[in-house]
């Protein structure tokens, strides 16, 4: 107080009983322009943040404006002690450490309010503008995480300016970090591959899926723990991340949500095959036309695959606008070629087997390929179709039909057939 001394004089104020005016004069002081300083120094400095294109310079000062008015009035009280009385050694330091602390304290806060400021900012501008959902889940943890670093520094600094020791704090939360860290280590494993999850962008919400193990569903929701699937049935499968991130994942909406038909069928080997592929290439068009759930600009595919038993086998290839689609599109397609199939007598065989004995030859490309060979030709065989029963046999019953040929002897067909015991 002595600098203030000859003022005082001059105003006649030197006496002790003033003191206690003139510090309360200095914090009202304070106290104004701290209101002053709030209510119209910053709505003006604000308003010239608005001519920027961007309003992180806005976050970012608000995040100073309560702090710096908390600290323009702890000065007002500060300087009202400080200035204006004589304190002893002992007082003078316990008021400057106590300002040091406020003034750290409110550091603190302003610096969590940066952190705050930043993040939101990031969030409510920038995060909606993304191609990815990955910054609407991380954005806020880090934001978490960020603020927690800054309180914990900051009262780290709190006990060293109270003369804490904070050496042995630090030793144990090391030790007690390790503690925790081999106690959470699944919860951590599946936080990681939560993260590696959401990073990768493989899968993402509305995303139907099948997982190695055959578990397949709609993914509901990505989360830091587990994924949740809600399969078929209409029930809730929760996968634990770490499991998630290592097992093989097919993903039917990707790389986009078009899923193609493979179709199989076969006619009989009687068929006019020109005439079968153009049947199907005009179902196939008529459908690609009439249907908007199947992708007109993909086209119509077909090809002659195998020889098979009984039937000469070909696919039809078309692509649906979706998964749910292609169950609609590959059934309306097996209706519309049945039906022309039906129409054209354009016959698909049931699979049939033939019993060939030796003894007579036989008529057909079997005999022709047994004189071609050598050998002596078999018995003529006559097939039955599985359906229906075969002929009656010696016990007067009807044998079941099940693929079994009934043989005409050498003698004719009253000759008894050989023996099946």
């Amino acid at each position: 107080m002595h600098f203030l001394e000859p003022w005082l004089q001059e105003l006649g104020l030197v006496a002790q009983a003033w003191h206690p005016v003139i510090a309360f004069s200095i914090f009202l002081t304070g106290a104004v322009f701290a209101f002053l300083f709030h209510t119209v120094i910053y709505p003006v400095v604000l308003r010239f943040t608005n001519f920027p294109p961007t309003n992180l310079d806005v976050s970012l000062l608000q995040a100073f404006r309560r702090p710096l008015t908390l600290g323009i009035l702890v000065g007002g009280l500060y300087l009202s002690l400080v200035l204006t009385f004589d304190f002893t050694l002992t007082v003078r330091h316990a008021i400057d450490r106590a300002a040091g602390l406020i003034g750290l304290v409110l550091g603190v806060f302003a610096a969590s309010g940066l952190v705050s400021a930043l993040f939101n900012w990031y969030y409510d501008e920038i995060s909606p503008h993304t191609p990815t959902t990955l910054d609407d889940r991380i954005i806020p943890m880090l934001r978490r995480i960020g603020m927690g670093l800054v309180y914990a520094l900051g009262g780290l600094l709190v006990l060293d300016l109270l003369n804490v020791n904070i050496s042995p704090i630090l030793a144990s939360l090391g030790l007690g970090g390790l503690a925790v860290a081999l106690a959470l280590q699944p919860t951590l494993s599946n936080l990681f591959a939560g993260t590696y999850v959401m990073t990768e962008g493989v899968v993402s919400q509305g995303d139907y899926i099948e997982l190695e193990n055959n578990v397949a569903g709609y993914v509901i929701d990505v989360g830091w723990r587990s994924t949740r699937l809600r399969t078929w049935t209409n029930n809730l499968v929760v996968v634990p991340n770490s499991r998630f991130a290592e097992t093989i994942i097919t993903n039917f909406q990707g790389p986009i949500p078009a899923v193609n038909i493979y179709l199989t069928c076969g006619v009989s080997y009687d068929s006019d095959l020109v005439r079968v592929e153009q049947v199907c290439r005009e179902e196939m068009d008529r459908l690609l036309e009439s249907d908007p759930r199947a992708v007109k600009d993909y086209g119509a595919y077909f090809a002659y695959e195998s020889f098979d038993d009984s039937n000469i086998t070909f696919y039809l290839f078309i692509q649906a606008r979706d998964r749910i689609a292609s169950f609609e599109v590959q059934s309306e397609l097996i209706r519309m070629v049945h039906q022309r199939f039906l129409e054209e007598n354009i016959v698909i065989n049931y699979p049939m087997r033939t019993i060939n004995f030796a003894g007579e030859p036989v008529s057909g490309m079997s005999a022709q390929a047994n004189a071609g060979s050598g050998q002596p030709g078999p018995q003529r065989a006559v097939a039955y179709r599985a359906q229906g029963t075969a002929p009656v046999g010696s016990g007067g019953q009807e044998a079941p039909a099940s693929s079994v040929a009934h043989a005409e002897g050498p003698d004719g067909p009253d000759a008894p057939g050989p023996d099946f015991g």
